[in-house]
């Protein structure tokens, strides 16, 4: 009767460990499957906010052209160009990288904590 027990036992324990393991892989699957979409949202919209900007400099040229000719129009455009990149490097752990940091974080770990 004991060994019954035992076996019923360690059959319980392979099913348990199995399910929390299968579990593991979903919720894996499942932050994963997250994290790619939202990366791959970032890539959409920068790409598209990168023709948008494309766009409108060229028209600001055109706009500027009348005024300081076309190398200085181009020169303008650059120089302000150059500088919101410098603003963007300036601040990019405000802007870029707490931002990625909060998400992931959020992904991760406070799913996790609800869970317990």
């Amino acid at each position: 009767m004991e060994e019954l027990d035992y076996k019923k036992l360690i059959d319980e324990g392979r099913q348990y460990l199995s399910l929390e393991i299968r579990y593991g892989k979903l919720t894996a699957v499942e932050k994963l499957s997250v994290l790619l979409s939202a990366i791959a949202l970032v890539a959409v919209i920068v790409i598209i906010a990168a023709f948008a900007l494309f766009y409108l400099m060229s028209a600001v040229v055109h706009m500027l052209e009348h005024w300081v000719g076309l190398w200085g129009a181009y020169l303008i455009v650059v120089f302000f160009l150059l500088l919101l990149l410098c603003v963007v490097l300036a601040f990019k752990r405000q802007f870029i990288i707490d931002p990625i940091t909060r998400f992931v974080t959020r992904l991760f770990l406070n799913a996790n904590e609800d869970e317990d």
